[in-house]
């Protein structure tokens, strides 16, 4: 049957479950021996989710759910005091790795309570008021709560001399040489007038990555043949824990500020959150734009609705807000837990989610050989987008649900962007259904995969196998290779299916006649094909360099090879010391020398040199007439799209950056600029447009 999207309720779900979690706790309370047995059970599953989501960004189960287990432990455990006197209780999760020093914080970094009804968001409201009453009515702010990963950096007269994750909220991870190459983090305090910084200053924030990065990266994986990553949150905790500062970097990371820890001398710390924002923001760091001030129930239940209704609109991952009252008296006056503050609480919203059936799963071959499996859906409607396909990203997902074709399953869209299936409802699951037996041979040719056992990643190990050529002829012929226009996946496959085409090289032995042997078109589109491929000997020569398709080595690290290296040729035949000249990682280096070590690879440098390819080397940075000048582009522009626009600013010799930072030299902004051009203004950095850029370049104005 046709099966429609059912929504599952967000005040029935959490209602639901709240009231669920609270009669099994006071059921169990009952009886010692249960309740024990409970509270134990409960420490250790909320340890080994703590340890999935804080150590591996590997999260198996919702925010809400895990929010659920915690409020029943904490029910448990106030309704048996003293049962498990000397047990080890349910802490605030810990981060850290043990890869990295870790640092001792001056202030604890606690966490915050949550609400997910309105009526709990209410009840904080109340309790805040009855603190002030008689007094005045107390004011809050109402910030976006940023969907990442927290940090804490102090500066020491205006001097960052250290980046430091949560941890246990006593201590946590150094991160300071990863933190570094966020763009946007100043290593100086910006001087702000009659506002001095303080001697010593330790303010929190959050690690995040934008939904536009994350869109970057995935294109990036697609054209590798690897699946795509599903959560912006997952992906920026992962990145700023990896051991490479350089693989840090070319995942443009963001970082937002909203807290303070210790404040070295007290009497200079501001006395409201909208203040202390504010000061941040004069200082250079990176603060909420969209927080707003409210008082009265009224004012804050309006605030948290249109949060709601406008978060789609935003380029940073947000599950929720964090209301927190403003006045630094009155925050004193109310206090802290062990656990969180109590002038403070986290109002998050629930995920998009809706049911549908389980059609099929299919599996795609990766231009690396990794098989990634899809789940084939029922068409449904998430977030106004109809939803038919859900990456189920390798075996062990598969696994973990025991999903079976014809389930019907629940689907979220993971960080608000890619859809991917969360549960399974159990009870409505066909007789017939039986568990899903993952292929042990590679779909398109039929060698027996690597992999085998529990491993979650799958691989054909057949560099022959059909469908990897065809991905990476694809891959090398794309926009994100040499830009062969007109050569699509149909083309590449009529070519390899025909024997015409095997590698890159053989793009460049084509002959007209070969083309219209296929039988595809008339001999125009056959020309139209020959002549893009001509211009493509021609390509930067940092496009070549990233068609090749080399792991670990994407869009920047293809630059910065093209940057240090005349030629293919030269490239390959470097030394891995030669290669970490070119700002790369070790973990980059290492599959540098893995790809040319293979003879195959080699063979295919030469084999595109006798094939006539002339790359094109870009100008230096401090070579042409933008001579090293960093820009930064927002906006649609008129005539030229912002790729066109950056592969302009490079070939003049500049620099093109994500962020905009104390060390943009200029922005260019078109229709629809926002935040980036917020930032510009803020720290003066000229802006033009695409005709400034145009003069700046020589060139005449658009027609």
């Amino acid at each position: 049957m046709a099966f429609r999207g059912r929504w599952i309720g967000r005040g029935l779900l959490v209602a639901g479950l709240l009231l669920w979690a609270g009669a099994a706790a006071a059921a169990e309370a009952s009886d010692p021996a249960q309740a024990r047995e409970r509270i134990l059970h409960l420490r250790a599953e909320i340890a080994r989710h703590d340890e999935l989501y804080f150590k591996h960004a590997a999260p198996e189960i919702s925010d809400a759910a895990y929010d659920l287990l915690k409020r029943e432990l904490l029910a448990l455990e106030a309704a048996n005091p003293g049962l498990l006197d000397g047990t080890a209780p349910a802490g605030l999760g810990d981060d850290r790795t043990g890869r990295f020093p870790v640092y001792r914080h001056r202030v604890p970094m606690t966490g915050l309570d949550k609400s997910y009804l309105e009526a709990e968001l209410r009840a904080f409201h109340s309790r805040v008021s009855r603190r002030t009453a008689g007094v005045e009515e107390p004011e809050f702010t109402v910030e976006p709560k940023y969907d990442g990963l927290a940090l804490s950096v102090t500066y020491e007269n205006g001097r960052l001399v250290r980046a430091v994750t949560r941890g246990n909220g006593e201590e946590g991870d150094d991160v300071t040489a990863n933190a570094l190459t966020i763009a946007a983090l100043p290593r100086e305090l910006h001087p702000a007038g009659t506002r001095p910084w303080p001697e010593v200053l330790e303010v929190r924030g959050e690690v995040y990555l934008t939904y536009s990065e994350l869109a970057r990266i995935n294109a990036e994986r697609e054209q590798a043949g690897e699946p795509p990553l599903a959560h912006p949150r997952n992906v920026a905790a992962g990145t700023l824990k990896m051991s490479d500062p350089a693989a840090v970097a070319a995942r443009r990371l963001s970082v937002v500020f909203y807290g303070l820890g210790a404040c070295e001398p007290e009497a200079v710390r501001p006395a409201a959150q909208g203040e202390l924002l504010a000061a941040l923001a004069a200082w250079g760091l990176p603060v909420p734009e969209e927080t707003r001030t409210v008082r009265g129930w009224n004012g804050l239940r309006k605030a948290v609705e249109r949060f709601g209704r406008e978060r789609g609109t935003l380029d940073f991952p947000t599950d929720g807000v964090v209301v927190k009252v403003n006045e630094r008296r009155w925050q004193q006056a109310l206090g802290e837990s062990p656990q969180a503050p109590r002038w403070a609480i986290a109002h998050k919203f629930a995920p998009a989610r809706a049911e549908t059936r389980l059609r099929g799963i299919t599996i795609q071959v990766g231009r690396t050989g990794l098989l990634t499996p899809v789940a084939e859906l029922e068409p449904v409607e998430i977030a106004g987008a109809t939803i038919t396909r859900a990456s189920l990203h390798n075996r062990a997902e598969i696994a973990r649900h025991d999903l079976r074709v014809g389930d019907v399953v629940q689907v979220e869209k993971a960080g608000e962007i890619i859809p991917v299936i969360v549960g399974v409802n159990l009870a409505l699951r066909p007789e017939a259904a039986v568990p899903y037996r993952f292929p042990a041979a590679c779909p398109a040719c039929g060698t027996a995969v690597v992999g085998a056992g529990e491993a979650a990643a799958v691989r054909c190990p057949h560099a022959d196998c059909p469908a990897q050529v065809r991905r990476r002829l694809e891959h090398f012929a794309s926009k994100a290779g040499v830009d062969i226009h007109g050569l699509g996946p149909a083309w590449v496959e009529a070519l390899v299916a025909h024997g015409l085409v095997r590698t890159p090289a053989d793009f460049y032995r084509l002959q007209r006649a070969d083309l219209l042997a296929l039988g595809k078109d008339t001999g125009p589109v056959s020309d139209r094909l020959l002549a893009a491929i001509e211009r493509s000997r021609e390509a930067e020569l940092w496009r070549f360099i990233h068609g090749l398709g080399i792991p670990r080595i994407g869009e920047t690290g293809a630059r910065r090879l093209a940057g240090r290296f005349a030629s293919l040729e030269a490239l390959a035949g470097a030394a891995p010391d030669e290669w970490a000249e070119a700002d790369l990682g070790p973990t980059a280096v290492a599959a540098l020398a893995g790809y040319f070590g293979t003879p195959a690879n080699r063979a295919l440098v030469v084999e595109l040199q006798a094939a006539g390819i002339r790359p094109r080397v870009d100008a230096a940075p401090g070579a042409g007439p933008l001579a090293g000048k960093v820009f930064v582009l927002t906006g649609s522009l008129p005539a030229w799209t912002r790729a066109q626009a950056a592969e302009k600013i490079r070939a003049a010799g500049g620099v093109v950056r994500e962020a905009v930072s104390g060390r943009t030299d200029y922005v260019v902004a078109g229709k629809g600029a926002g935040e980036k051009l917020a930032e510009a203004r803020r720290l003066g950095v000229p802006v033009l447009d695409e005709a400034g850029l145009r003069a700046l370049l020589g060139e005449s104005p658009a027609p």
